[in-house]
């Protein structure tokens, strides 16, 4: 008795209604997964705020813990060309409906948002947002604590994502941290170590005249507030020193770094003196800083 001959259209039709099954089923699990996945990714975000801030302990602190201290922040956009906030009307006329989904690194991508560097692109990034999200912790009194600044540049094998936290002076260095980079392990990863981002607590981002005083240097190349390379990892080390100089410098922070400073009535001479806790007076400002800032008036959950 002959087989039957088998069915090469019931074949298809089977594999084409399993293919089908299985691409709703993952669409199903991908949808509803978004909400943990971007609310994993905030928190992530946060939490590296924080850390840089020097405001998070990973032995003992929750994920409730950072929701509760990242309240403590207000964030804002910034024009980096002329250093003032932008309001949410000027934000909208941009393109920007809302300044807590606005991502600076997306924004590259965008030409009506960002700006080609050409040839002046210290940091390796190609294109410049025109805006850029930063975070504040205000005192009481309502002038700035500290601000959290977001920074990236390429390294050896990628681009390195971080923040960086000046303190209240605009130009002491309170505390730094690496959330994303392609950097090799066990040598240039070492820029996520404790122990070496621990070297920036305390350096001074700019001298007296107001350029950038500070970087990396070669490893066992000690240099006065620079903070030391790590060992096998130079091309790290000068990425995250063009990196920090770039995003320091006039196409970067700077001219809101220079408008905070003159909001409150500080000058690099006189911060340097509060940095170093000097009795000394301040000396007079040789620098013509940025005009005044607006008010804040950015919160973000």
């Amino acid at each position: 008795m002959s087989k039957p001959k088998s069915n090469n259209a019931k074949t298809v039709s089977v594999a084409l209604t399993l293919c089908l099954v299985c691409s709703v089923l993952v669409s199903a699990v991908a949808v509803g997964l978004k909400p943990a996945q971007v609310e994993n990714a905030r928190l992530d975000r946060n939490k590296n705020i924080l850390i840089a801030a020097d405001m998070y302990d990973a032995e003992s602190d929750t994920a409730e813990d950072v929701a509760e201290r990242f309240k403590d922040f207000d964030v804002e956009i910034v024009d980096l060309n002329n250093g003032s906030y932008v309001d949410d009307n000027a934000l909208l006329e941009a393109g920007i409906p809302d300044r807590n989904a606005y991502d600076a690194s997306q924004a590259t991508k965008n030409a009506a948002l960002s700006e080609d560097l050409g040839e002046n692109d210290p940091a390796g990034i190609g294109r410049k947002p025109k805006y850029a999200k930063v975070y504040v912790k205000n005192d009481e009194a309502g002038k700035p604590e500290m601000v959290v600044l977001p920074i990236q540049g390429y390294g050896l094998w990628g681009t390195i994502y971080g923040f960086l936290t000046l303190e209240s002076d605009m130009n002491t260095i309170r505390g730094i941290s690496f959330y994303e980079h392609k950097e090799t392990p066990g040598l240039g990863a070492r820029i996520e170590e404790p122990e070496w981002r621990a070297k920036w607590s305390g350096i001074h981002s700019y001298d007296a005249e107001g350029n950038v005083a500070t970087g990396v240097t070669k490893a066992g190349t000690p240099k006065e507030n620079w903070v030391d390379g790590i060992s096998g990892a130079t091309l790290t080390g000068r990425g995250v020193s063009n990196m920090i100089q770039f995003w320091l410098g006039d196409q970067g922070y700077k001219p809101y770094l220079d408008s905070l400073r003159k909001e409150s009535g500080q000058t690099l001479e006189s911060a340097d003196t509060q940095a170093n806790q000097s009795t000394k007076p301040a000396a007079q400002p040789k620098t013509e800083l940025a005009a005044t800032l607006p008010v804040a008036n950015g919160k973000e959950a």
